[in-house]
Protein backbone atom coordinates (compact mmCIF):
# COMPACT_ATOMS: atom_id res chain seq x y z
CA UNK A 1 0.00 0.00 0.00
CA UNK A 2 1.29 3.25 -0.61
CA UNK A 3 0.35 6.60 1.38
CA UNK A 4 2.83 9.22 0.35
CA UNK A 5 3.77 11.96 1.95
CA UNK A 6 5.73 13.28 -0.85
CA UNK A 7 5.44 16.71 -3.25
CA UNK A 8 6.88 14.59 -6.02
CA UNK A 9 4.43 12.07 -5.77
CA UNK A 10 1.78 15.27 -7.15
CA UNK A 11 1.19 16.09 -10.86
CA UNK A 12 3.87 19.05 -11.88
CA UNK A 13 0.48 21.79 -12.23
CA UNK A 14 -0.66 20.17 -8.69
CA UNK A 15 2.87 20.36 -7.08
CA UNK A 16 4.09 23.91 -8.19
CA UNK A 17 0.65 25.18 -6.58
CA UNK A 18 1.35 23.12 -3.06
CA UNK A 19 4.83 24.06 -2.56
CA UNK A 20 3.68 28.00 -3.28
CA UNK A 21 1.14 26.95 -0.28
CA UNK A 22 3.57 25.85 2.02
CA UNK A 23 5.99 28.85 1.36
CA UNK A 24 3.17 31.53 1.60
CA UNK A 25 1.90 29.59 5.04
CA UNK A 26 5.59 29.45 6.58
CA UNK A 27 6.15 33.07 5.92
CA UNK A 28 3.08 33.85 7.94
CA UNK A 29 4.23 31.99 10.72
CA UNK A 30 2.40 28.70 10.25
CA UNK A 31 4.39 25.24 9.74
CA UNK A 32 2.28 22.71 7.62
CA UNK A 33 2.90 19.46 7.69
CA UNK A 34 2.08 17.63 4.84
CA UNK A 35 0.30 13.92 5.48
CA UNK A 36 -0.65 12.98 2.54
CA UNK A 37 -0.09 13.77 -1.29
CA UNK A 38 -0.68 10.24 -3.23
CA UNK A 39 -2.85 7.12 -2.29
CA UNK A 40 -2.48 3.81 -3.76
CA UNK A 41 -6.14 2.47 -4.52
CA UNK A 42 -5.80 -0.25 -1.28
CA UNK A 43 -4.37 2.71 0.86
CA UNK A 44 -7.18 4.93 -0.30
CA UNK A 45 -10.13 1.57 1.02
CA UNK A 46 -8.19 1.24 3.98
CA UNK A 47 -9.24 4.90 5.01
CA UNK A 48 -12.69 4.57 3.70
CA UNK A 49 -12.97 1.56 5.99
CA UNK A 50 -11.63 3.14 8.57
CA UNK A 51 -14.83 3.61 10.54
CA UNK A 52 -17.12 1.82 9.42
CA UNK A 53 -15.32 -1.52 9.14
CA UNK A 54 -12.36 -1.37 11.17
CA UNK A 55 -11.12 1.13 14.26
CA UNK A 56 -11.53 5.05 14.15
CA UNK A 57 -13.32 7.78 12.86
CA UNK A 58 -14.91 8.16 9.37
CA UNK A 59 -12.19 10.61 7.73
CA UNK A 60 -13.33 9.85 4.00
CA UNK A 61 -16.47 9.58 1.99
CA UNK A 62 -14.07 8.45 -0.94
CA UNK A 63 -13.54 4.68 -2.36
CA UNK A 64 -10.93 3.69 -3.94
CA UNK A 65 -10.92 5.63 -7.51
CA UNK A 66 -13.10 8.53 -5.91
CA UNK A 67 -10.42 10.56 -4.08
CA UNK A 68 -8.55 13.28 -5.99
CA UNK A 69 -5.39 11.65 -3.95
CA UNK A 70 -5.92 8.67 -6.01
CA UNK A 71 -5.07 11.10 -9.21
CA UNK A 72 -1.78 13.06 -7.28
CA UNK A 73 -4.24 15.61 -7.21
CA UNK A 74 -4.44 16.63 -3.79
CA UNK A 75 -2.71 17.15 -0.48
CA UNK A 76 -3.72 16.99 2.97
CA UNK A 77 -1.77 19.45 5.53
CA UNK A 78 -1.86 19.46 9.10
CA UNK A 79 -0.59 22.75 11.35
CA UNK A 80 2.29 22.47 13.46
CA UNK A 81 2.33 23.79 16.88
CA UNK A 82 5.45 23.05 19.66
CA UNK A 83 6.80 20.76 17.45
CA UNK A 84 3.29 18.61 17.32
CA UNK A 85 0.99 18.33 15.00
CA UNK A 86 -2.56 19.79 15.60
CA UNK A 87 -5.75 19.14 14.24
CA UNK A 88 -7.85 20.58 17.13
CA UNK A 89 -6.66 24.20 16.61
CA UNK A 90 -8.44 27.34 16.49
CA UNK A 91 -10.94 27.63 13.52
CA UNK A 92 -9.30 30.84 12.89
CA UNK A 93 -5.57 29.20 11.73
CA UNK A 94 -7.48 26.76 10.10
CA UNK A 95 -9.04 30.09 8.14
CA UNK A 96 -5.89 31.37 7.31
CA UNK A 97 -4.61 28.04 6.17
CA UNK A 98 -7.16 27.74 3.39
CA UNK A 99 -6.76 31.39 2.62
CA UNK A 100 -3.36 30.66 1.66
CA UNK A 101 -4.20 27.59 -0.36
CA UNK A 102 -6.97 28.91 -2.23
CA UNK A 103 -4.49 32.53 -2.61
CA UNK A 104 -2.19 29.70 -4.19
CA UNK A 105 -4.77 28.30 -6.70
CA UNK A 106 -5.92 25.35 -5.02
CA UNK A 107 -9.09 24.63 -3.56
CA UNK A 108 -9.96 24.06 -0.10
CA UNK A 109 -12.01 21.12 1.30
CA UNK A 110 -12.90 23.49 4.19
CA UNK A 111 -15.09 25.70 1.89
CA UNK A 112 -17.51 22.16 1.17
CA UNK A 113 -20.80 22.02 2.03
CA UNK A 114 -20.86 18.75 2.51
CA UNK A 115 -18.51 16.44 4.34
CA UNK A 116 -15.98 19.51 5.41
CA UNK A 117 -12.52 18.47 5.90
CA UNK A 118 -10.14 21.22 6.21
CA UNK A 119 -7.22 19.51 6.04
CA UNK A 120 -7.78 18.80 2.07
CA UNK A 121 -6.65 20.55 -0.75
CA UNK A 122 -7.14 19.76 -4.41
CA UNK A 123 -6.06 20.88 -7.89
CA UNK A 124 -8.50 19.95 -10.67
CA UNK A 125 -7.20 21.86 -13.43
CA UNK A 126 -11.12 22.19 -14.38
CA UNK A 127 -11.42 18.21 -14.46
CA UNK A 128 -14.14 16.50 -12.66
CA UNK A 129 -13.22 12.79 -11.37
CA UNK A 130 -15.43 11.07 -13.66
CA UNK A 131 -12.77 12.69 -16.63
CA UNK A 132 -9.43 11.42 -14.78
CA UNK A 133 -11.51 7.99 -14.07
CA UNK A 134 -11.51 7.82 -18.26
CA UNK A 135 -7.73 8.70 -18.34
CA UNK A 136 -8.07 12.84 -18.85
CA UNK A 137 -4.86 14.37 -17.94
CA UNK A 138 -4.31 17.89 -15.65
CA UNK A 139 -2.25 20.40 -17.77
Amino acid sequence: MINSRKLEDLLPPVKVRVEEFLASAKLAGIDLLVTSTYRDNASQDALYAQGRTTVGRIVTNAKAGQSWHNYRCAVDVVPVVAGKPRWDVKDSVWQEVGRLGKAAGLEWAGDWKRFREYPHFQYTGGLTLAQLQQGAKIA
